[in-house]
């Protein structure tokens, strides 16, 4: 029995002002120390200088002169691009899935869908269907035996909400300014219709709506949940059963990210990261497309979650089956 209160949530305090507010007062003050590593090893592309000291230290060499002046600027642009090109390379696979004319065409057919689109074509399906990893056996179960027919409303009910949000709800030049998260409009998304428990969960669902719509929806992944973990210090915010961002089975002593974690709420911390993120870029000239926000709080997150790999990998180290990442 995991230890927060219910099943697919959060406690009830996640969700009050006051807590937020002191969640983001923590992420606000650990951030510059996260974003400076961010920037001097480039998103992780490149090295920092605690590791070349510790290879000069090897090679006999106590002090290593290391450049002063580094154009932040240049570094940051850098890591905007590589993290675009990164995005990019499986997208138009993720488009073609959110395609009006197709998904009415798979209504003749939805096992077609489910075999092939969902099993073959969309890569964070395909590649969590055949991984070799043991945690992961879970979700191959839920997978074969989940109902196409639900698997293709509940995919075509997230088109058309984004479709929607993106019409209908979101303007570019106020969307930043929004500093409540039920402004956001989002809520919907953690509701029955855009859910196959097991199969199209939290971690899926924003990870397909991340490739398609990077402007509105942003990648809820294992590693993003670790990542505010640390932002927030670890600590647990009036939170009765540790840190909402845990899952922490008491009789295995495993801790995971909480793939339960509301996108309704994670959306927000996303959204709030990116200003930070806006903001330094706005300090060195450095230009964000805002169809493409989430794009670089992905990058950072990724990076945060990197730098622990470490604590992440010895709190996971007695998983069995059974956990989930994903979905």
């Amino acid at each position: 029995m995991y230890r927060h209160q219910a099943e697919r949530s959060v406690e009830g305090v996640c969700y009050e002002h006051k807590h937020i507010e002191k969640v983001l007062e923590v992420i606000k003050a650990k951030f510059p120390e996260y974003f400076n590593d961010f920037i001097m090893i480039e998103a992780g592309h490149g090295v920092s200088k605690q590791e070349i000291q510790k290879i000069a230290e090897k090679l006999g060499v106590q002090r290593v002169k290391i450049k002063k002046n580094v154009d932040i600027a240049k570094k940051f642009k850098n890591i905007v691009v590589e993290a675009s090109e990164d995005f990019e390379k499986d997208r138009k696979k993720y488009i073609a899935i959110f395609d009006q004319e197709s998904l009415k065409e798979y209504e003749d057919d939805p096992q077609y869908f489910k075999s092939t689109v969902l099993k073959k074509e969309c890569p964070i399906i395909h590649h969590t269907l055949f991984s070799s990893a043991k945690e992961l056996e879970k979700y191959k179960r839920d997978f074969n035996i989940s109902d196409s027919n639900e698997l293709l409303t509940v995919v075509g009910n997230l088109y058309y909400f984004a479709e929607d949000y993106y019409n209908n709800f979101y303007e570019e030049n106020t969307y930043d300014q929004i500093n409540c998260y039920e402004d956001l409009k989002v809520s919907d998304l953690d509701t029955d219709d855009y859910t196959v428990y097991g199969v199209i969960g939290g971690g899926i669902k924003s990870h397909m709506l991340y490739k398609a719509y990077p402007a509105l929806f942003p990648n809820r992944s294992r590693d993003a949940i670790w990542a505010l973990w640390y932002l927030s210090d670890k600590k647990t915010f009036d939170c009765k059963q540790d840190s909402e961002f845990l899952m922490i089975d008491v009789d295995k002593t495993i801790t995971q990210q909480n793939y339960f974690y509301p996108y309704e709420l994670f959306i927000f911390y996303a959204h709030q990261i990116y200003q930070m993120l806006k903001q330094k870029a706005y300090e060195n000239s450095v230009y964000f497309d805002p169809e493409n926000r989430y794009i670089i709080v992905d990058a950072f997150l990724t990076f945060v979650a990197e730098q622990h790999e470490d604590e992440i990998s010895f709190l996971k180290q007695q998983i069995r089956d059974g956990g989930l990442g994903y979905a």
